[in-house]
């Protein structure tokens, strides 16, 4: 289905929780301003999240709204479309149909490989923490920084989303050479 195919494509762009994903709705997403915000009732630690929508998130984001933008959900169920989102193994069970066996990539995996290239990548880790929306352990704190370090977010997501587009790039390049080769 093409709403799995660009549900795979964000979670690997965006790296949100697997439930934080499929949960989308597109009163939350603000193609202006470039964010998704996620309501803290849908949030792991219950404060609010903000993810920078990349230009290529942005995009998919933008065709995928032709096709769902008239239901409540970014990706609704197949089941009852109008009232639910799509089922939380849709992803998982399209990474084991392109033959991610499961101790190889889930779609929470894509939160781990986010992490350590974006460490490994010089990012400030503390900005990668805030995007991966982890627990700030002082509540107080933690229910006034939702946009901590937004600017430098909104770069490293960016620069995410062309590293990937770089990877693919990559790959289509080698297959070529191996195809003329």
């Amino acid at each position: 289905l093409y709403t799995t195919q660009c549900a795979l494509k964000l979670a690997a762009l965006l790296f949100v929780r697997p439930g934080e994903l499929r949960h989308a709705e597109w009163t939350e997403i603000d193609f202006d301003a470039a964010e998704w915000r996620i309501p803290a009732p849908k949030m792991k630690m219950r404060v609010q999240h903000i993810v920078p929508l990349s230009k290529q998130a942005l995009i998919i984001l933008k065709h995928l709204k032709l096709a769902t933008g008239n239901r409540r959900y970014v990706f609704p169920g197949i089941q009852s479309p109008k009232s639910r989102p799509m089922c939380e193994n849709t992803v998982n069970g399209a990474l084991r149909r392109l033959g991610y066996e499961r101790h190889e990539m889930t779609g929470h995996g894509f939160r781990s490989m986010a992490s350590t290239l974006l460490n490994e990548n010089g990012w400030n880790r503390d900005a990668i923490e805030r995007q991966l929306a982890h627990a700030e352990t002082n509540y107080v704190r933690a229910a006034y920084n939702y946009a901590d370090y937004l600017p430098e977010r909104k770069k490293m997501m960016q620069w995410w989303a062309d590293y990937l587009g770089r990877l693919k790039n990559l790959e289509k390049t080698d297959a070529k050479k191996q195809s003329n080769g």
